[in-house]
């Protein structure tokens, strides 16, 4: 079966025939610059996947798709202002491009932008059913970046914390892609709804992997700079675990390389990343990554749909959460 292929690229043609060419320039220009940076278009591809389990026409749902890239961006352009990141994707992040104000005010437009191309879905005919399910998903994405932001002054935070801020950082809008398009496909309630729960635990395994290639991966594969999370003292999966089981000097050490004000940022990274060893935590990061893929397939399992595309979508996602170290 050829269709994620197809799906991405089908996705593709409809993004380049939807740049915005209107007036004043200087508000849309930032919103075509970053979604022409490339991501790897999960989003609107689950969409995809979720019209498809139920309708052969994926197309019909490709407003939806881009409805939720439209927003993710949005959220992205809006957490590089509040991270301060100089780059999105190897470029200039917007507000670096152009400035703070303007990506500010382009971000505020593509998240008005994404409820007209919700809207357009079908002339409207799906619109009241989607309306509470995107929004539902916009909010836990804001829920979620509060939460990542608090952890960068908590003290404490614990597994299941962290858990929960990535499933509403992260999973939340991968989950709720599929379960929007699944609607527009004509999937049943119940069906949409265990297209979303495969899609959260899938997305919460991927965050995970994310988290140990950010530590342990290879940089040509990755396709950034590793140990960036050591080096800005992130509350991962990885050091919450190293966290719990350690004690005694092994703990001591850990903290004192959180606690750092200055260092060698190698240096660092070298001897938290030898911590993780020691610790075994990758294996303990692998096994529930494996555990929640399982629980993924399960709910994917009870889907009313035919087996083969079920397991196109299970054998694509799985391709995307399970990248290479």
């Amino acid at each position: 079966m050829q269709i994620p292929s197809q799906f991405r690229d089908a996705y593709e043609n409809y993004l380049a025939g939807n740049q915005i060419h209107k007036s004043p320039e200087n508000l849309y220009e930032p919103i075509n610059y970053i979604l022409s940076i490339g991501g790897k278009r999960m989003r609107p591809q689950l969409a995809l996947w979720g019209c498809y389990c139920f309708n052969d026409d994926f197309s019909i749902a490709m407003p939806v798709a881009h409805a939720v890239e439209v927003f993710h961006n949005f959220s992205l352009m809006h957490d590089d202002i509040m991270d301060e990141a100089p780059l999105r994707r190897g470029k200039p992040a917007v507000h670096k491009k152009y400035d703070t104000n303007t990506a500010i005010l382009s971000g505020d437009a593509m998240l008005l932008l994404s409820y007209d191309y919700l809207f357009s879905c079908e002339k409207g005919k799906y619109f009241k059913k989607l309306f509470p399910v995107f929004n539902q998903i916009a909010i836990e994405v804001c829920e979620g970046q509060q939460m990542d932001m608090n952890f960068e002054t908590k003290e404490k935070v614990s597994l299941k914390e962290y858990l929960k801020m990535i499933e509403l950082k992260t999973a939340a809008l991968l989950g709720g892609a599929v379960r929007l398009g699944a609607i527009v496909g004509g999937a049943k309630q119940r069906d949409a709804k265990l297209m979303e729960k495969f899609a959260r635990q899938m997305g919460i395994a991927f965050q995970i992997q994310d988290d140990i290639l950010d530590t342990f991966g290879d940089p040509e594969k990755f396709g950034k700079k590793v140990g960036g999370d050591i080096v800005q003292n992130k509350k991962t999966y990885l050091f919450l675990t190293a966290l719990k089981k350690s004690k005694g000097a092994i703990k001591k050490e850990l903290l004192k390389w959180y606690s750092a004000n200055t260092f060698n940022e190698q240096e660092k990274v070298a001897a938290v990343r030898k911590i993780f060893k020691e610790l075994e935590v990758q294996k303990t990061a692998l096994s529930l990554q494996n555990e929640l893929i399982e629980k993924a397939y399960a709910e994917l399992e009870k889907v009313n749909s035919s087996e083969e595309k079920k397991e196109g979508l299970k054998n694509w996602a799985d391709k995307l959460v399970v990248r290479e170290i």
